[in-house]
C-alpha cells in the first residue's frame, strides 16, 4: 500500500512542476532578458521600443516574480530576478523624487506643450488652461489647418498675438504660439513631421531659443529607423547665452537610452527634476498602459520652478506645463 501511494505521489509531481514552469520559470527568464536589455541601453527593434517603454510596469512584475520565487524557495533563479528587478527599479525611482535646482535669476517662463491629436483637442478648452497658468510660449503637435482656424475662433491671437505655424493635415503640422515676439531660426534638420524653432525675444538680455520636437513613432515598423536618427539629430544646449529648450513629444521615455543621450547635450528632463518624471502623458486614457512620452528639456542651466500635466479635452495625449527660471 506504501509503494502504491509512493508511486501515485511520484506521478503527480510533474504537472506541479509544468505549472511552475509555465507560470514562473517562463516569465521569468523572459523578465531578466528584458531587464538585460533596458541595462545595456538596447534599442533594438520595435518590439524592444514599445517593451523599454513599459519599464516601470516590467519593473514591478519582476519583483513579484523574485518574491515568489524566493517564497517557493528556488533561491538562485529568484535571487538573481529580483536583483535585477531591484537594478532596474532604481533608475525610475529618481524621477519621482525633487532634485536640488541651480540658484539663477533670469527671467520666469512658463511653457506648455499639447500634442492635439490630429486637430481634434477641444481648442477653448487649450486656451483657458493658457490663460489660467499664464503660459508664455506654446508648442503644438499635430497641428491642422482646421485646428488653426479653431484657434483662432477661439481667440488665441488676444492670449498669444504671436506665433509660428507649420499646419498639415494629419499628424504632420506644429507650431509655437507666445506672448512675445518669436525670431524663426534653424536649429534642427527637415524631420517627418514639422518642427519649428523661434528665439523667444523676452524684455532684458535673455532671449531662449523653443525648438518643437514632434519625432516619428518608433513602434511602427517603418518608422523605427527614422525615430532613431530624428532622435541622434536633435541639436545640443551648447554654451550659447540663448538657454535651448526641446518641447514636445518625443515618442520615447526616459527609459530610452535614444532619449537619455539627447539629454547628455546638455539638457535635463523637467519632469524628473521636480519629482513628476513618472506621470504619463500617453494615452489619456487607461490603455494601453499609460507612458511619459511627452518631455520639457531645458537646458541645464535653468531652474524649474514646476512642473503639472493636465488632461487635455480631445486629444489623447495630456499637456505638460513647465515653469522655469532662466540662466
Amino acid at each position: 500500500m506504501t509503494a502504491q501511494l509512493k508511486a501515485a505521489q511520484t506521478t503527480a509531481r510533474p504537472p506541479v512542476r509544468t505549472w511552475i514552469v509555465v507560470l514562473w520559470v517562463v516569465p521569468s527568464v523572459v523578465f531578466l532578458a528584458f531587464a538585460a536589455l533596458r541595462l545595456l541601453g538596447v534599442t533594438g527593434n520595435r518590439y524592444v521600443i514599445a517593451a523599454v517603454a513599459l519599464t516601470p510596469y516590467i519593473g514591478v512584475v519582476g519583483l513579484v516574480l523574485g518574491v515568489v520565487g524566493l517564497f517557493m524557495r528556488r533561491w538562485i533563479l529568484g535571487g538573481v530576478v529580483l536583483a535585477f528587478a531591484m537594478i532596474t527599479s532604481a533608475a525610475v525611482v529618481p524621477r519621482m523624487v525633487s532634485d536640488d535646482q541651480p540658484t539663477v535669476f533670469g527671467p520666469r517662463l512658463t511653457v506648455m506643450s499639447a500634442n492635439l491629436h490630429v486637430g481634434r483637442a477641444d481648442a477653448v478648452a487649450l486656451l483657458d488652461m493658457v490663460r489660467r497658468h499664464n503660459v508664455d510660449v506654446l508648442s503644438l503637435q499635430e497641428l491642422s489647418p482646421a485646428m488653426v482656424q479653431d484657434l483662432d475662433r477661439a481667440g488665441i491671437d488676444r492670449v498669444l498675438p504671436y506665433r509660428l505655424f507649420e499646419p498639415q493635415r494629419g499628424a504632420s503640422g506644429s507650431g509655437l504660439a507666445s506672448k512675445h515676439p518669436l525670431r524663426p531660426t534653424q536649429i534642427a534638420d527637415p524631420a517627418t513631421f514639422a518642427q519649428p524653432s523661434a528665439i523667444v525675444d523676452l524684455p532684458g538680455v535673455v532671449d531662449p531659443e523653443v525648438l518643437v520636437v514632434h519625432t516619428a513613432p518608433g513602434v511602427e515598423p517603418e518608422w523605427t529607423a527614422t525615430w532613431k536618427a530624428e532622435l541622434a539629430e536633435l541639436p545640443a544646449a551648447g554654451p550659447s547665452d540663448k538657454p535651448r529648450m526641446l518641447v514636445g513629444d518625443f515618442n520615447a521615455t526616459l527609459d530610452h537610452p535614444d532619449l537619455r543621450d539627447v539629454l547628455d547635450r546638455g539638457y535635463d528632463d523637467a519632469g524628473e527634476r521636480r519629482g513628476g518624471g513618472m506621470t504619463p502623458t500617453w494615452p489619456a486614457g487607461i490603455w494601453p498602459p499609460p507612458v511619459t512620452i511627452d518631455h520639457v528639456l531645458v537646458d541645464s542651466r535653468c531652474a524649474v520652478l514646476d512642473y503639472q500635466v493636465f488632461d487635455l479635452a480631445g486629444s489623447d495625449h495630456r499637456a505638460v506645463l513647465v515653469s522655469l527660471n532662466l540662466p
